[in-house]
């Protein structure tokens, strides 16, 4: 053990041994926590961590440390209100005897099971979401326009508060590497010598989020025309997984992954093998940067200054305009005042494509 591993695992001051983590949703959020988890697990090898989160996330967790277990829960079955979160308490104080709780998602059920932890003499230690600074930043008149600390610091400031202060000791989910081809094998072929890899995400859940489909597919038309380039587009079901078709039938050497459901390990390998990812300010974004994929991300009703910018991802890949108004929403879930939607419909597809142009060119 080298002596700056060994000063940081000393500082563990109530000498916790089983630390429960928990963060539900979203999936992006999710995402940001990582490099957090990954990095705190490492320098406290230790200290057995436990992740708690929705079934349906657990799979993003790839190559975890040795001393990380990651849980995924129903929570829609059993856990609901006061009796079903005291016997979550109770299922998780069983199996994993933790001695320390953090709750990086703050919301009424980890309230609650954080207050059973105290009840217990449990430590708790609870993300600061800063909220205030947040509506400063977003409101429409008297908007405070200064940047908020990332989400990902907000996550080592809940380490810290249990006495588990977290250096950053990760370097992406396939290390400084990429995914082996062989994990997406059943999406596509190795990548080509010569060939220049684009994904393109422009969903997201918000509408304050969403570049204009029609303009997006101008952007995807032009880079398709390019020479050794291959798309890969990614989105959900329903109406997204129909645009995306359409648009993987129309250009050349373009691939829709539109609810296809291959898995995290598949569709990240491949994301870690793209020149670059265009993407919203959604979980994409996120995702890709965990494989350290450059990634072009295009703000709307959103703004990086809320602190939900992508890990290690380029100031200058971030498209946005300076708009008074921007931004107005943390999530972008709100309707725009102005009914135009300007903040996403006044960037030309030309500014993303030269941008993306600078990766493949």
């Amino acid at each position: 053990m080298n002596h700056d591993k060994a000063a940081l695992s000393g500082n563990n001051p109530r000498g916790l041994r089983s630390v429960l983590v928990a963060r539900f949703s979203a999936l992006g959020d999710v995402a940001m926590t990582i490099p957090v988890v990954y990095s705190a697990c490492r320098c406290y090898p230790d200290v057995r961590f436990t992740f708690v989160t929705r079934s349906s996330m657990t799979s993003v967790f790839i190559n975890p440390p040795e001393n990380l277990k990651v849980v995924g829960l129903d929570l829609e079955k059993g856990y609901h209100g006061l009796g079903g979160l005291w016997r979550l308490f109770k299922e998780q104080r069983r199996d994993f005897e933790f001695d320390g709780f953090i709750d990086l998602h703050d919301v009424l059920r980890t309230k609650v099971f954080g207050l059973f932890c105290r009840l217990h003499r449990i430590p708790v230690a609870v993300i600061n979401k800063g909220r205030k600074g947040k509506r400063a930043l977003t409101r429409r008149h008297n908007k405070v326009l200064l940047p908020l600390i990332s989400t990902r610091a907000r996550y080592r400031q809940a380490f810290h508060h249990i006495g588990l202060p977290v250096e950053s000791r990760f370097s992406g989910l396939f290390g400084h590497g990429k995914g082996e081809p062989s994990s997406f094998s059943i999406i596509t072929a190795p990548k080509g010598q010569g060939e220049k890899w684009i994904g393109f995400a422009p969903f997201a859940k918000h509408a304050g989020k969403i570049y204009p489909p029609s303009m997006m597919e101008q952007v995807v038309r032009e880079i398709a025309g390019k020479e050794n380039i291959r798309i890969f587009l990614f989105g959900g079901g329903g109406q997204e997984s129909e645009v995306l078709n359409t648009w993987a039938e129309r250009y050349p050497c373009t691939l829709s992954l539109a609810g296809k459901r291959y898995g995290f390990q598949a569709e990240l390998s491949l994301v870690s093998w793209l020149d670059v990812m265009v993407s919203m300010d959604s979980a994409n974004m996120h995702l890709a940067s965990l494989v350290r994929t450059p990634v072009i991300s295009i703000w709307g009703a959103t703004h990086p200054y809320c602190g939900f910018k992508g890990w290690r991802q380029k100031e200058d890949d971030t498209i946005q305009l300076p708009m008074t108004c921007r931004p107005c929403s943390v999530f972008g879930n709100k309707p725009c005042f102005r009914g135009d939607w300007h903040c996403l419909r006044g960037i030309s597809p030309a500014v993303i494509v030269d941008r993306v142009v600078r990766y493949i060119e």
